[in-house]
């Protein structure tokens, strides 16, 4: 089980260059797809959910060609968009079976069948003759992910599924999507960083439509290895730090400032070296990518 993604690029009327020469290849598995809002996440998840076409470039799964074939690749399809609408005075079990029907599940019976396995799949069997709009935010993305389910895809795509939900929906929806991903591709599209290396053993990062860095998140991790350097320092101190190194990151701890800084030898003597996680790394892409687009546009 394959998914090729080839050369994908995007501009939308108003020139914004959403995706530009995107190639990834992606196995069965949990893929996740991190970036900032605005990075071409959503776009790329519409493109490949057939919503809509690229300017250039192609796409294949298992052998279709995605962007000619589109109706034979929904027939294999699971998608949650960022934005899941749900009919707020209708019942889950009502609302699953009208869409059961709707993606040609005909045989009564059988639409029976799968939609009460679904519900209970999805830990929603006690709730399914509530009303909808009175569902949490884990509980109405737990229906999405039902949803999605309804024609047994072997690939489903999930953009910004955690956005909002509180940690211990983020939990449950986190077994659910580790319990699906077994015999599906399933993407996952999320500035979070904590859903990619909770979830995922494959990943792209993503920056202002561009490809930034594919591996393993394991592997990626070990990539600044002895290169992180972390110092606390007043507030007022910044300025002069950003002048003379690369801080990838600044937060407060105890009333204290905290930089991280990239370098290859230890910055000052005053510096104490930091293990990189996930979060370091993507910080450092966004940033070195911000810092080549400024040096580009004053080239």
């Amino acid at each position: 089980m394959k998914l090729e993604i080839k050369n994908i690029s995007k501009t939308y009327n108003n020139g914004v260059k959403a995706l530009q020469n995107v190639s990834l290849t992606i196995e069965k598995g949990m893929f996740g797809l991190l970036g900032q809002n605005g990075a071409g996440k959503s776009t790329l998840m519409r493109t490949i959910a057939t919503l809509q076409n690229p300017d250039k470039g192609s796409i294949l799964f298992n052998g279709i060609d995605v962007l000619k074939n589109p109706h034979e690749v929904r027939k294999v399809l699971g998608y949650l968009p960022q934005e899941f609408g749900v009919y707020p005075n209708v019942n889950a079990y009502e609302m699953l079976t009208h869409l059961a029907d709707m993606k040609g599940i005909g045989n009564k019976s059988e639409r029976k069948e799968i939609v009460e396995a679904l519900l209970q799949k999805v830990n929603l069997w006690e709730a399914r003759k509530n009303k909808l709009g009175g569902y949490s935010g884990g509980m109405k993305q737990r229906f999405g992910i039902a949803q999605a389910l309804l024609n047994d895809p072997k690939l489903i795509i999930v953009d910004e599924p955690t956005a909002g939900l509180d940690p211990m929906e983020r939990n449950r929806f986190y077994n659910l999507l580790s319990e699906l991903s077994t015999d599906k591709i399933i993407i996952l599209s999320t500035h979070i960083v904590e859903d990619v290396s909770t979830l995922c053993n494959d990943m792209a990062i993503i920056g202002k439509g561009e490809v930034l860095l594919t591996g393993k998140p394991e592997i990626i991790e070990k990539s600044l290895e002895g290169k992180l350097w972390e110092l606390e320092i007043d507030k007022s101190e910044l300025a002069n730090y950003q002048e003379k190194y690369l801080i990838i990151s600044n937060r407060f701890h105890l009333g204290k400032m905290k930089i991280t800084v990239v370098s290859d030898t230890q910055p000052e003597s005053n510096f104490y070296v930091k293990k990189p996680s996930l979060e370091d790394i993507y910080f450092h892409e966004i940033k070195s990518n911000e810092q080549n687009q400024k040096e580009l546009s004053h080239a």
